[in-house]
């Protein structure tokens, strides 16, 4: 009888532990809204003083977009690591350039989460007479670091025709 009693007890403590209900799995924090107006703002102001500081021929101006740890893609040659091989180029660009070209560069499109955003954008080359000689698109991946968004990866293409091969 005591064995009866034992199992029984048993299989309705067993039916009322699994009847309990289960506590709900804690909701993620909630995440920080970004206002993407004031982001999109801020990212254009990094695009014009690049621009600007190509347009001065000042190379550090222009690296003071990139992390150390940057990596940059550009078309026709292999990828850049790390900010100082970025200024090494692009103030061999600068140098060469005697005719006065101008870069313009516009958000497209911006997305971004937490501490982290992703830049769609485009540009247009232009020679010192302000006529258009190339233009394409670009994307950068940023993120905050020291409370100001820097740019970690960029890629770039030409949306002009390739020209044909003689």
């Amino acid at each position: 009888m005591k064995v009866q009693f034992m199992t029984l007890f048993t299989a309705v403590s067993l039916l009322f532990i699994s009847c309990s209900p289960t506590p709900a799995p804690e909701a993620p924090a909630a995440a920080v809204a970004i206002d993407m107006d004031a982001l999109r703002q801020e990212i254009q102001a990094m695009e014009d003083a690049y621009s600007e500081a190509e347009k001065a021929k000042n190379a550090d101006g222009v690296v003071a977009y990139y992390s150390d740890d940057a990596v940059s893609y550009n078309r026709n040659m292999e990828p850049l690591s790390g900010k100082e091989a970025i200024k090494n180029r692009i103030a061999e660009r600068l140098a060469k350039d005697t005719t006065g070209i101008v870069n313009e560069y516009k958000v497209v499109d911006l997305f971004a989460e937490g501490d982290k955003a992703v830049e769609i954008g485009s540009w247009k080359e232009m020679n010192a007479a302000g006529e258009e000689i190339s233009h394409g698109h670009y994307m950068s991946y940023f993120e905050k670091r020291d409370g100001k968004y820097l740019c970690v990866r960029d890629m770039n293409v030409t949306s002009m025709p390739v020209s044909p091969k003689p």
